[in-house]
């Protein structure tokens, strides 16, 4: 049975919902104030219509639109609203690219055994 667009969700719900973990919507919580939702008895957490729309909004801009973290905060605080670009878009000297692909390749050897 759907449930109404205006009735609470749980944590569960929302994370089945919009495919994102709990654990990662407990750690949102900590770092955007904007996303309260409504604790009750056994700090069960209840989201209203508006809580998951903005969950939605934080997924899209992290996750879609290559913002970080503190970009986010920033968009939501009324800030500046271009995404910081991708640490992948950002164009390194062919040296440095060299380096790093050593160093995978280093590393996936150390970890094999």
């Amino acid at each position: 049975m759907d449930k109404a667009d205006s009735a609470f969700r749980t944590i569960g719900e929302v994370s089945e919902e919009l495919g994102v973990p709990q654990h990662i919507l407990r750690y949102w919580e900590t770092r955007f104030p904007q996303l309260r939702p409504l604790q009750r008895a056994g700090n069960r957490r209840y989201y209203r219509a508006a809580d998951v729309e903005l969950v939605r909004k934080i997924a899209r801009l992290l996750g879609q639109e290559g913002y970080t973290i503190r970009g986010v905060q920033k968009v939501l605080a009324g800030g500046e609203d271009k995404p910081v670009k991708k640490l992948s878009a950002v164009p390194l000297p062919a040296e440095t690219r060299a380096q790093l692909v050593r160093i995978r390749e280093q590393l996936a050897r150390a970890l094999q055994g």
